[in-house]
């Protein structure tokens, strides 16, 4: 059947936005809300400016896009909390899952760091809202899970805390690791044994199993 007019235009729209939103993140992520310009996001989409203004109107419009879609990522990741109850499988997914997030969208985890860092002077609303109240109902899972006796009585937003930061180092120092890494980013081996080894820590400082010892796979050593 031949492709409508309709369809062929819907495409194209998807396909700019995609590219609008790759660039905004890699822009976002190295000059910040303040150094970015509306033009240079342009250019590095290879889109005239006039065609990123008519899906995004502002670059705040565009910013807030890029931080929403990252953190709505980070939500789907956190799914295991209301798809299981059971806090070792729960925890071992979600681990998981946000450190391959880590991987494969480096830079909108770069754009919030960066934000937070600046004490979040365009998105403190969707903290104070959206992210509160989601990190309120991870915690009362985690409350459930303590006092039902699958783990350990520790605190669960320093728990979260815990992950958030180790998961989203693999991203925001990147550079770090690869740069100890003999400058090298990590083979597929390596980051499988590094998210092994963060789950093995992690559940068994909360109680649920003791660590698995991870041996001759360090940053360091080639795979």
């Amino acid at each position: 059947m031949p492709v409508s007019k309709t369809t062929t235009k819907s495409a194209t729209r998807a396909e700019n936005e995609r590219l609008i939103l790759e660039a905004a993140e890699s822009v976002f992520a190295e000059y910040g809300f303040k150094g970015a310009t509306t033009g240079m996001i342009a250019d590095h989409a290879g889109l005239p400016k006039a065609n990123l203004h008519y899906y995004f109107p502002t670059k705040l419009a565009l910013y807030r896009q890029v931080v929403e879609n990252i953190f709505r990522i980070w939500l789907e990741a956190a799914n295991t909390f209301d798809d299981c109850d059971d806090p070792e499988e729960a925890l071992t997914r979600y681990i998981n899952a946000k450190m391959d997030i880590s991987r494969s969208h480096p830079m909108g985890s770069k754009v919030w760091a960066n934000e937070i860092l600046h004490k979040a002077p365009v998105i403190q609303d969707y903290l104070e809202t959206t992210l509160g109240e989601w990190t309120d109902t991870r915690i009362a899972v985690i409350e459930r899970w303590i006092a039902q006796g699958k783990m350990a009585p520790i605190d669960p937003r320093g728990l979260l805390y815990m992950i958030w930061a180790t998961t989203q180092h693999y991203a925001d120092f990147n550079h770090q690791i690869d740069t100890l890494n003999d400058g090298k980013p990590l083979s597929d081996q390596q980051f499988a044994k590094a998210k092994q080894t963060v789950v093995s820590i992690i559940l068994a400082g909360v109680g649920i199993r003791p660590a698995r010892l991870v041996v001759n796979d360090a940053i360091g050593e080639g795979a």
